[in-house]
């Protein structure tokens, strides 16, 4: 009797099992099959309503989940001046970003969207005083220019909360006080972590000296992360040329070399305008650099090998300067109120193709005579 009773128990928890099975696949496929026609807007949408409405969503295939990860920069949401939600175009991921951009100078120039200054006055280069900063307090839109204050005055109100005190994060923390010199690096896996790098230590202005371009490294497509948007990166043809602007903006050069007149970066001071510079992956730095520069600095090594990755090695760098910068100044970030606002413009620019449209638009009713302005 108790064995048959045990049967009864055991054969009705077995299709209490399965029923709920049924109807969890049922609840999922019923969801899954419903998400792609539900389109959630932001709660801050002038289309309030119920907080969604019926669309097709939008989708965006990952390589790996990294590649899923890597895209909370590039995903968060505008409004429209209509209202509705704008997003960014999906990106292209059979392109090497890094490598394209290497190899275009006007790709690299199109990154950055407030005027720049020029290296010379009345046709003669001159050398700066102090702290340099690339940037003039104008965007130009046609014949009309905008200040930083417009830019930001024109773009502000389509930008969610939560990405402007993102952004305004970044750019207290930026400083141009110490920049990254890449000399011949020919593996493009490790130009994009040298970028990712620079960008999370807050290093605004990395400097890129004739990159192989016949090699390449699609596997390292990726490393990135996007970080080159959000860099001012210059490119030049040769170290000698490079090495002479730099100075000219007040920088010393540093080149990284394991040598007997080699400084340890521990016994350096990185509160002075420093050029980090890192070389080729098997040669190392130039003989040239390594005569033009100011100073050989090293990375203090304890094991058997005596080099690091090249990659390795600047993020090491970078990390210590920013480390010892805070030790004696209270902060790597450096920039002064007016130079924060532009790169705040600058930054606002670069967030989405939407933006430069709103701020052309800002530009066109500014030219056609007064308006009214609200505050930011």
């Amino acid at each position: 009797m108790s064995a048959c009773l045990r049967s009864s128990v055991s054969s009705l928890e077995c299709n209490l099992r399965s029923n709920r099975r049924e109807l969890s696949s049922v609840f999922l496929r019923s969801v899954y099959s419903n998400a792609s026609n539900l389109w959630f807007t932001s709660p801050l949408s002038r289309n309030r309503g119920l907080g969604f409405r019926y669309s097709r969503a939008h989708s965006r295939c990952y390589g790996c989940v990294q590649g899923a990860i890597s895209r909370e920069t590039e995903d968060c949401l505008d409004e429209a001046a209509s209202g509705n939600l704008i997003l960014e175009p999906p990106c292209n991921l059979t392109k090497d970003n890094v490598e394209e951009l290497l190899g275009n100078r006007d790709s690299v120039a199109r990154l950055m969207k407030m005027e720049r200054r020029s290296e010379v006055e009345d046709g003669v280069e001159f050398s700066r005083k102090g702290r340099w900063f690339p940037y003039l307090d104008m965007f130009k839109t046609g014949s009309t220019f905008l200040t930083s204050r417009e830019v930001l005055e024109a773009v502000d109100p389509y930008i969610l909360d939560v990405r402007k005190e993102r952004i305004r994060k970044v750019v207290k923390n930026r400083s141009y006080s110490v920049c990254l010199v890449v000399e011949g690096l020919t593996d493009f896996g490790n130009v994009s972590a040298v970028f990712r790098s620079a960008d999370a230590l807050g290093f605004q202005s990395v400097h890129v000296v004739s990159c192989d371009s016949s090699k390449r490294y699609r596997d390292n497509r990726h490393v990135s992360m996007g970080a080159e948007k959000w860099l001012d990166i210059e490119l030049w043809n040769s170290t000698k040329e490079c090495f002479r602007v730099l100075k000219s903006r007040g920088y010393r050069i540093a080149t990284t070399h394991v040598g007997i007149d080699a400084v340890s970066i521990y016994d350096m001071d990185w509160s002075c305008p420093t050029a980090i510079v890192v070389g080729n992956e098997s040669r190392g730095i130039s003989d040239e650099a390594l005569k033009l520069s100011d100073l050989h600095c090293s990375i203090p090594m304890k094991g058997m090998v005596d080099s690091f990755n090249v990659s390795v090695a600047a993020g090491i760098l970078m990390h210590h300067a920013v480390c010892d910068r805070t030790s004696r100044l209270g902060c790597h970030g450096d920039l002064p109120i007016e130079e924060s606002q532009i790169l705040l413009a600058e930054f606002s620019l670069r967030h989405s193709k939407n933006a430069i449209n709103i701020a052309h638009e800002y530009a066109e009713r500014k030219a056609r005579g007064p308006f009214l302005t609200s505050k930011i």
